[in-house]
């Protein structure tokens, strides 16, 4: 793993809590990937139109194989850090163009609850940077295989 933390030691302690972590944020991005081409007009190039983003029948379907790919690969626990951090800017646009507006419109809870599972994603991905994939991953497999090779 790129680093370690004091968070990632815990994480090993329960490689079952961490998995889930996976899974949860893993599964979501994936089925949003996926969406925004099963339902372009309201959840891809649509959507992007409505709220401004440039050039949308460009950043729309990017995003969405950004999403499906990295969904993928948190799922497998592959390259788990450095795929966190394309999802991590990904919520921080998301959060920026769609729930500010509501905070500017219609004030603090109706963003609370409208941002909610953009927050989860996003800390969740924060997580996955910091921790890693844990015991249960492929990135742990790779490693434990290179340290037995070189050991």
């Amino acid at each position: 793993m790129p680093f370690r933390s004091t968070a990632h030691d815990e994480f090993e302690k329960k490689p079952g809590a961490l998995l889930l972590v996976r899974l949860i944020v893993g599964c979501v991005f994936l089925s949003e990937g996926i969406q925004k081409f099963l339902f372009s007009d309201s959840l891809g190039v649509g959507r992007f139109i409505k709220i401004g983003i440039p050039v949308p029948e460009v950043i729309a379907p990017f995003v969405g194989v950004v999403e499906i790919v990295c969904g993928v690969f948190l799922l497998l626990g592959f390259f788990t850090q450095l795929t966190a951090i394309p999802l991590i800017i990904n919520m921080l646009v998301a959060i920026s163009t769609t729930k500010m507006p509501i905070l500017l419109e219609k004030g603090f809870w109706a963003m609370a609850h409208e941002a909610r599972v953009d927050w989860c994603m996003l800390l969740g991905s924060v997580v996955l940077l910091i921790v890693g994939g844990g015991r249960w991953s492929l990135d742990a497999f790779i490693t434990d295989k290179q340290r037995r090779h070189l050991g």
